[in-house]
């Protein structure tokens, strides 16, 4: 099994940072992509941004330039720096994570999410 422990959400104010981090763990092999997703009440849960293995990185147009996603590969661990934050940040934020567990195969694993709301 592979299990995905998201921290760093909270309340925080307009303007404001937190750091988010997912550590993965279990039956691990090699880890592909990870990336952090959001849903906010009523509304569909969207890409935020995601760093391939090679550290190639892609953003949603509403955090371009505010958010910062990071990875370190032997902590099996993936950050999404958050500054300049909205209260259109606010949302449930998701670790998702491409896993090979040894079988040649990737497999995709969500993490429990974390509570993320940013006061006005």
């Amino acid at each position: 099994q592979v299990q995905l422990v998201e921290s760093g959400g909270g309340l925080v104010q307009a303007g404001g940072s937190l750091r988010l981090s997912c550590v993965a763990s279990g039956n691990i092999f090699r880890i592909g992509t990870m990336g952090w997703y959001r849903q906010a009440p009523g509304k569909q849960r969207e890409l935020v941004a995601r760093i391939t293995s090679g550290n190639r990185t892609n953003y949603a147009d509403s955090v371009k330039g505010r958010f910062t996603i990071s990875r370190d590969s032997a902590k099996k661990t993936v950050y999404l720096q958050m500054n300049s934050l909205k209260p259109e940040d606010s949302a449930v934020y998701y670790c998702n994570v491409d896993v090979d567990r040894g079988w040649g195969q990737y497999l995709n694993y969500w993490g429990q999410g974390t509570q993320v709301t940013v006061s006005s």
